[in-house]
């Protein structure tokens, strides 16, 4: 399974967590510190540690390695990635996805399609 399908799959897993707005990028001709960007509205921390938890599990059977779980935000609760070095997840609060818009900062990256499992995508 190649990189671009691992975002596939763990977009599909923020979806299934409940995650809204889930959006997976293609940047990696834009920068050389990660591949793909998957950017997820969530309700509150607890959702936030829930889907910590299904990416802390699909890492493991995959072989990704999780370096670091920065917030991104003094507060904590607004803006949380997991950076899985090829693929970096953004969790945000929705004032903070419309604040920083980063679907528009990276608005020259390719959006994949997240098909549902079993669809062949």
């Amino acid at each position: 399974m190649d990189t671009a399908e691992k975002a596939v799959e763990l977009a599909r897993l923020m979806e299934d967590g409940k995650g809204k707005d889930v959006v997976a990028l293609d940047i990696s001709g834009l920068n050389s510190w990660t591949d793909y960007f998957i950017i997820v509205t969530i309700n509150s921390s607890v959702q936030w540690q829930g889907l910590y938890k299904d990416v802390k599990e699909y890492a493991k059977q995959h072989d990704l390695e999780i370096h670091e779980s920065a917030r991104k935000t003094a507060g904590g609760d607004d803006w949380n990635l997991i950076d899985l070095g090829p693929i970096v997840i953004h969790l945000m609060s929705q004032d903070a996805r419309d604040f920083y818009e980063l679907e528009k900062l990276w608005h020259a990256g390719k959006k994949l399609e997240i098909a549902p499992a079993g669809t062949g995508a």
